[in-house]
């Protein structure tokens, strides 16, 4: 199994990957493996299908999901007779896909108090009990990061990185960075995120960095991402470059152009955000960027291979 790319795997693959086969399996992909995240807890676009089953028939790898609660564990759209524990061991079951989750690293020193949709919950915090609990939900990929306001920092994000790690050991693959501020001014624009930053989530753990995608955050031009990426493979790290600016919603074109500067600039992983519409980005540009990064032969491959596989 330690040989084979995420573009040929099938269903029936993930369920034997330990991280080191995950960590082969994207290397070997050489910068086609799609990420799509969805929010767990707003309606889905097509009613009773969830937002994660629309992006997998789109082209994504992997599902990340966004809001879940472990406190009040749900993704709406799923059969509502889905006992808890379950919900995340079914969404794999019913897509055939990897499953990641977000934890948020607040920083007690920018927390702040606000009721949007996107008010941090403790069943949502990047802690040691609720990585654990994650893992034994079957989750893959642990991804440590921040929704808008929460007060996530770089500081914060690489201590959780490292009591995550101690915690779950080799279980799962981590993901540490952020795609925007996340609440604090001090980290936004090309500030969000330094060399320094990058080299110390690869020593505390991290198996994947997480940078904004070119375009996508003021002063993060393809050159300067380059550059992070060249810091984070020199700790061989992987990263995963994000939409996260709600540019899941812009016109094709923009995404197509996006995919490519990713790609130029070294990323292994892409992702495309959670709010074109509320909840999903639109689904014919997760079609558009992973055409950009792969061509249709894999893109339609991994849409038309059977779960059953």
């Amino acid at each position: 199994m330690t040989n084979k790319r995420l573009l040929d795997c099938c269903a029936s693959d993930y369920m034997s990957m330990d991280k080191k086969a995950l960590l082969y399996a994207i290397r070997a992909s050489e910068g086609r493996v799609m990420v799509s995240e969805t929010i767990a807890i707003t309606q889905p676009l097509l009613n009773d299908v969830t937002n994660a089953e629309l992006a997998a028939s789109q082209g994504a790898d992997i599902l990340l999901i966004n809001m879940f609660d472990l406190e009040n564990p749900q993704i709406r759209g799923l059969p509502a007779n889905i006992a808890p524990p379950q919900i995340l061991r079914e969404l794999q079951r019913l897509t055939g896909r990897l499953i990641g989750v977000n934890l948020e690293a607040v920083d007690p020193e920018f927390a702040v108090a606000h009721d949007n949709i996107w008010k941090m919950k403790p069943g949502r915090a990047a802690t040691v009990e609720n990585a654990r609990k994650l893992v034994d939900m079957g989750v893959k990929f642990l991804v440590l990061t921040g929704n808008p306001n929460n007060g996530v920092s770089n500081h914060a994000l690489g201590m959780a990185v490292r009591d995550i790690r101690d915690a779950v050991k080799e279980s799962a693959v981590i993901i540490a960075g952020k795609m925007h501020g996340a609440g604090i001014v001090q980290e936004s624009g090309n500030r969000i995120i330094n060399e320094e930053d990058v080299i110390g989530f690869a020593s505390q753990g991290a198996d994947v960095v997480l940078l904004p995608a070119p375009g996508t955050v003021p002063g993060m031009s393809q050159q300067r991402v380059a550059s992070l990426i060249d810091a984070a493979h020199s700790q061989g790290a992987l990263v995963m470059t994000a939409i996260g600016t709600s540019q899941e919603g812009a016109d094709i074109n923009t995404i197509r152009q996006i995919a490519l500067m990713s790609k130029m600039a070294g990323a292994d992983l892409h992702h495309i955000g959670d709010t074109g519409y509320m909840g999903v980005a639109l689904p014919e540009n997760i079609l558009a960027y992973s055409i950009a990064i792969r061509g249709v032969r894999h893109t339609y491959a991994r849409i038309g291979r059977s779960i059953n596989r």
